[in-house]
């Protein structure tokens, strides 16, 4: 329960928020009277029964904070694939004017390979390209989930492995590419599967069957949902670029503005950032050596920085800092 009320303290009074693809803070990701949707297959249709994994979201963002209404709506359809998702996106979320969804899909595009039903590895990329930038386009967040499992085997043995593994890597990509959030089920169901599987059982741990989510294992997707709507990072290792500067003395307030304001329009103009924040230094030590503002930007790769260190527009940002600043103070580093 204590994860819960954190949860909710950042949602609505405001700790956690989301810009440039990364949940971070400074905006809140869910203001009160917002409309969340659950788009997904048959384990999110379950999921809005009593005791599935959207009923307990509901529930427990009730229980935390009765007084902040945030509509909960399940729309799962079992046997949906990311096609099918497209077809009914207008039906089923666009007209309801969201402004969250949460996908969870890509079981059915993996598992109806097995009978000529699944979908390509091309068609399940642009088909979660167009999805998201048509909920984007509409003015609503997307969380990406990753695809869970087929198989609770913990030795890489579920015949289809490698396979949900290909897609998994798919969802993560359009993730980055479209800035949005991702909770990597993917990833999590395998590293809780390490620890409460050890008789390597195909079934029985998380799923009833080996896909859909039996009691604990719709506890455990709705703690995954809640860490995510908290802000909890993916896992995911990512390259920081920190940057210090010290600006000159002679350097106006008004200088200084325009600096922190076309850093801070980067992320909107360089598709590679996938995380921005910055501020000024508070810190009693007295060990800041003259540095007084902080700009920390975030990549996937050292390609995206490599882009984002020769792009235009950076470019035109460093010729407006340049003449204002009296040293900078530049660390890149990979997160653990």
């Amino acid at each position: 329960m204590l994860r819960w009320c954190g949860m909710v303290l950042g949602v609505f009074v405001g700790l956690v928020g989301m810009r440039g693809g990364m949940v971070m803070a400074g905006e809140p990701l869910l203001k009160p009277g917002e409309r969340v949707i659950f788009l997904g297959d048959s384990i999110t249709e379950a999921g809005a029964q009593p005791g599935g994994y959207v009923a307990l979201v509901r529930e427990k963002l009730a229980q935390a904070h009765p007084d902040v209404k945030v509509e909960i709506v399940g729309a799962g359809i079992s046997g949906n694939r990311v096609p099918d998702l497209e077809q009914r996106l207008e039906r089923d979320v666009l007209s309801r004017q969201p402004n969250l969804v949460v996908i969870y899909i890509g079981i059915n595009d993996v598992w109806h390979s097995q009978n000529g039903r699944g979908t390509s590895r091309e068609d399940y990329e642009q088909g979660l390209q167009r999805l998201i930038k048509k909920i984007q386009g509409a003015g609503a967040r997307v969380v990406l989930c990753t695809p869970s499992v087929i198989g609770e085997k913990t030795d890489g043995s579920n015949p289809l492995d490698k396979m949900l593994e290909e897609y998994a890597a798919l969802s993560r990509k359009v993730a980055r590419q479209t800035k949005s959030p991702l909770l990597d089920l993917r990833k999590r169901f395998v590293a809780r599967l390490r620890q409460a599987n050890p008789k390597n059982a195909e079934q029985g741990v998380l799923t009833s069957d080996g896909v859909h989510l039996n009691a604990v294992g719709n506890r455990f997707v709705a703690e995954q949902v809640g860490d995510a709507l908290h802000g909890v990072d993916d896992g995911e290792r990512r390259l920081r670029h920190v940057v210090l500067f010290q600006f000159k003395s002679d350097t106006t307030p008004a200088q200084v503005a325009e600096v922190e304001a076309a850093f801070e329009a980067l992320p909107t103009r360089i598709r590679e950032i996938q995380g921005f924040e910055r501020g000024t230094n508070v810190s009693p030590e007295n060990l800041a050596q003259g540095f007084t503002h902080c700009f920390f930007v975030t990549f996937a790769s050292n390609e995206d920085r490599d882009t984002y260190l020769k792009h235009p527009v950076h470019e035109e940002f460093v010729k407006l800092a340049i003449p204002r600043i009296e040293k900078a103070l530049v660390v890149d580093y990979w997160t653990e």
